[in-house]
């Protein structure tokens, strides 16, 4: 049998960077990463990392954001935290150009916005006088998120009429200084540091000594719009000192000025139920966004760090027969939405026209399988209540049975032989349709497992028995007092099988109820 796309389908990425490659030369994307919080990179920088042929990133650039890019994408790390630089700039410029010359598609992603204290206009030099192209994608800079997600608005009509960035990666005691702190004591305003607080103790002396009143509230942002954010407000007369009793190390902004106070009544992302709390997901990259999204939004630091891969089935040519017969069955039966998503994949390579699926009755196990079989405008027939195949057989009970009808099963390879076996069991004719696999994520392009290993977890979730195998096939030190969440008895079964504890359980086996039972647990 041979499958043919349908008119107007989307290239493979293959076929983008072949077509890409044909040119002389590539293009610099000088890409601002944003702040930290993914919802705050732009679509177009989006855009940009997945049709990337090489991605040149910082340190400070959200980890996550990496996962959008082409599994063939080259990625280099340019380092730059403090005191550890990968690559000079001036090595940075050269590889851009070096790659450009190539004829490939580069990313250079950059924390905050390329163009607030992020050397990106040399970079753009660079592009300029090796004749290549290039464009800037601004992104948000640290400067205006981080004091709005500590509760400090940089303006107010009632406070300040104007706002002064600068940076404090300097030596404010050098002669050739280029910040004019006389200048700054005379405007007043509202002032916003960057890059500058482990040099906070002489700046802030400085500005002492060129006239600034000694009570002016000041306040540093550290880690500003991620999960790990933190806030330390104190006056220009003791904060250095407060942040070194603290502990207070960078990355963070520096807001000095009235509107600091306005933080008494405007914090609201430090207050959220989960502020604080370190979570691992080991979903696979794909589906990770919809969990570790519902964390962040209630303020948790995500680690996403697949322990999964989902691949094409073992047998591709069987699948597509069964999807190509789908029209001859009673049922059919999806267990997951990948499940869901390979079916209709190959369906409409086949077809052009949703009707060609005939009229078998469609069940679905949980909420998100059956949203995903909505999606096609389809409708489901049945849904258990409990998100587990002993559940569909006990709904087929109810319904009159399935003795004689013919069932299509939709699901992983190697997953539970529960379902095949009851429906066989009471009379159906089974036909299972291997969709996809789950395969060990072995790589990890954004660090995460580094990430895990420093910085600890207080959490680790697994939403199926092959995460909990996989993430323990990598042999990671456990974390001290990292508890474990588990999405439902199948998945606890395995994982106290391999020896684990089960902290929390949701109670509805699905995203949602996993992410209340996380709330609630901590909540009490």
């Amino acid at each position: 049998m041979r499958l043919t796309s349908r008119d107007g389908a989307r290239d493979p990425p293959s076929a983008n960077k072949a077509m890409a490659t044909k040119t002389k030369t590539g293009k610099v994307f000088l890409v601002g990463a944003g702040p930290g919080d993914l919802g705050l990179v732009t679509l177009r920088a989006k855009e940009c990392i997945e049709q990337a042929d090489v991605i040149v990133y910082d340190h400070l650039a959200s980890p996550e954001i990496l996962g959008w890019a082409r599994d063939d994408a080259e990625m280099i790390h340019a380092g730059k935290r403090a005191g550890e630089h990968s690559l000079s700039q001036q090595e940075i410029n050269a590889l851009l150009v070096e790659k450009a010359r190539e004829g490939k598609q580069i990313v250079r992603l950059k924390g905050g916005d390329p163009f607030v204290f992020g050397r990106g206009a040399e970079e753009a030099k660079a592009a300029v006088d090796a004749g290549i192209e290039f464009e800037i994608v601004p992104g948000i800079t640290s400067a205006i998120a981080g004091p709005a997600y500590a509760g400090i608005p940089v303006t107010h009509r009632a406070e300040n009429s104007h706002v002064t960035f600068f940076t404090g990666h300097e030596d404010p005691a050098k002669t050739e200084s280029a910040i004019d702190y006389a200048a700054l004591a005379k405007l007043g305003g509202t002032q916003v540091m960057l890059m500058g607080v482990e040099r906070l103790e002489p700046i802030t002396k400085e500005m002492l000594k060129q006239g600034v009143r000694e009570d002016l509230p000041v306040a540093l942002v550290r880690w500003a719009t991620t999960g790990r954010q933190e806030t330390l407000t104190g006056t220009l007369r003791d904060i250095a000192g407060r942040a070194v009793d603290r502990g207070f190390e960078a990355p963070a902004v520096a807001v000095f000025g009235k509107v600091v106070a306005l933080r008494e009544s405007l914090n609201w992302y430090e207050k959220r139920p989960l502020s604080g709390k370190r979570i691992v997901v080991t979903r696979s990259r794909k589906q990770a966004s919809a969990l570790s999204g519902k964390l962040r939004a209630l303020g948790a630091h995500v680690f996403e760090l697949p322990t999964i891969r989902i691949e094409p089935p073992t047998d591709l040519r069987e699948f597509a027969e069964l999807v190509q017969d789908a029209h001859t069955y009673d049922w059919i039966v999806f267990t997951s939405a990948n499940g869901v998503e390979a079916f209709f994949e190959i369906f409409f390579k086949l077809y052009d026209d949703a009707r060609e699926i005939g009229g078998p009755r469609i069940a679905a196990i949980g909420p998100a399988t059956a949203q995903r079989v909505k999606d096609f405008h389809l409708h489901v027939d049945l849904q258990p209540d409990e998100f587990i195949a002993e559940a569909v057989v006990r709904e087929f009970q109810k319904q009159g049975g399935v003795e004689n009808l013919r069932v299509l099963l939709v699901r992983a390879e190697k997953a539970r032989d529960v379902l095949p076996k009851q429906l066989s069991a009471l009379g159906a004719i089974v036909d299972e349709a291997f969709a996809y696999r789950t395969a060990p994520e072995t790589r990890d392009i954004t660090g995460a497992r580094r990430h895990l290993l420093e910085e600890r977890a207080d959490l680790i979730t697994f939403t199926s028995s092959s995460t909990v195998e996989n993430f323990l096939a990598l042999g990671l030190p456990w974390p001290k007092g990292m508890q474990v969440a588990s999405i439902g008895p199948i998945t606890s079964k395995t994982a106290r099988d391999h020896g684990l504890k089960i902290d929390i359980e949701a109670r509805s086996h699905d995203i949602d109820g996993l992410v209340q039972a996380i709330r609630d647990f901590f909540e009490r």
